[in-house]
């Protein structure tokens, strides 16, 4: 995993990215409806549960744009990361309360799956947070709150606005139509994303959860 340096020139957007890290610095949240139906099904037809499932077309599909891969260093420069790892939240029951695990992305889901259910087997009952140590700063955020579904959901950050990684947030699937739908809302920092790439991000989503 390597960590490229980029100035806001190189960015092909500088004017915008000042304006809105320095002039009006501004995140946004964004939410959507996505069509789940052959995903779960698909899931299920090879014995794999949907979160892993779910969790690894939101990675895929994170990875493929740079725009959701950008960071800033430990000494404050902006770039981007060669790939990203999904940091995911673990609920409690008996505690009520949640830890995060990560899992190494790779492309090929049975990989992906095979290093997902060994880190919540060491991982995943323990109530820390984080449960399983950082081994990089190559990670994007993903909640779930399987308890209900929203049409709108925003995540309000103090002291974000040089928090540039997406951040997720996953709610219950329902039926409509015929067709399960999920809510999914992602919190983007606008310096370095766009409608736009939130608009190819959720196209590729979607596409990526029909042919699972």
């Amino acid at each position: 995993m390597s960590f490229h340096r980029i100035t806001p020139a190189e960015l092909g957007r500088e004017d915008v990215y000042r304006h809105f890290m320095e002039d009006a610095p501004c995140t946004y949240n964004f939410t959507a409806e996505t069509d789940v139906t052959h995903l779960r099904a698909a899931a299920k037809a090879r014995g794999a549960q949907f979160f892993p499932a779910l969790l690894h077309c939101i990675s895929a599909s994170v990875n493929k744009f740079r725009e959701f891969r950008m960071s800033f260093d430990a000494e404050g420069n902006l770039g981007y990361y060669d790939f990203v790892d999904p940091c995911y939240t673990v609920f409690h029951e008996n505690a009520k309360r949640f830890s995060d695990v990560w899992t190494q992305f790779d492309a090929d889901f049975d990989v992906f799956y095979a290093r997902y259910r060994e880190d919540m087997r060491q991982y995943g009952g323990a109530k820390m947070k984080p449960s399983k140590p950082y081994e990089g700063e190559n990670l994007f955020n993903v909640s779930c709150i399987p308890w209900t579904s929203f049409t709108g959901f925003d995540l309000n950050l103090q002291k974000g606005y040089r928090w540039l990684p997406p951040i997720f947030t996953v709610g219950k699937y329902f039926e409509r139509e015929g067709k399960l739908v999920l809510p999914l809302a992602v919190r983007v920092h606008h310096a370095v994303c766009d409608g736009y790439h939130v608009a190819m991000f959720l196209r590729d989503f979607q596409e990526r959860a029909d042919r699972f």
